[in-house]
């Protein structure tokens, strides 16, 4: 069986109804194709929303997560605030891969506050993977890019798996 993924977007625009999920759509379709059993979900914005739903995420089991928006430096972008409770450690070199990959196609990268940390859940069942994303699709298509070839690693890595 494959490992399970979920896609959070976090977006007030896409939550009221009033914008349409290209970037959460982006990751969900990377995702399955890169294998992942891949589910999906949409909050506003805010620190709260998005902590509720890692958590209530990661209880089903889900071992990668990965959340498009709130990362940037708009007075509602909180998604790092959410995701900072919830993890158990930060993988900062990631988080700087994402930025570092994307400031060399626009310096508007380097604005990302998005995290990558590892949630321990516990002896019955392997650890999981919490990746922040921008919002836009590019920047979501470029983070993955960088990031997808060292899941399966980071994943047996957090299941037991000795390197």
């Amino acid at each position: 069986m494959s490992a399970k993924a979920h896609v959070v977007t976090v977006s007030d625009g896409v939550a009221s109804g009033t914008r349409e999920d290209v970037s959460g759509d982006l990751a969900t379709e990377r995702l399955t194709e890169a294998g992942y059993e891949t589910s999906a979900s949409v909050v506003p914005d805010g620190a709260d929303e998005v902590e509720q739903v890692l958590r209530a995420t990661l209880a089903t089991g889900v071992q990668l997560v990965i959340t498009s928006g709130g990362t940037g430096v708009s007075p509602r972008d909180r998604t790092p605030e959410g995701t900072v409770p919830v993890i158990d450690r930060q993988v900062p070199g990631l988080a700087e891969l994402v930025r570092a990959e994307g400031t060399r196609h626009t310096p508007f990268a380097s604005l990302s506050r998005g995290l990558v940390g590892v949630v321990d859940v516990g002896p019955d069942r392997p650890g999981a993977l919490v990746i922040n994303l921008p919002g836009s699709p590019k920047g979501v298509s470029e983070g993955l890019d960088v990031l997808l070839p060292l899941v399966g690693h980071i994943l047996d890595q957090l299941s037991g798996g000795v390197h």
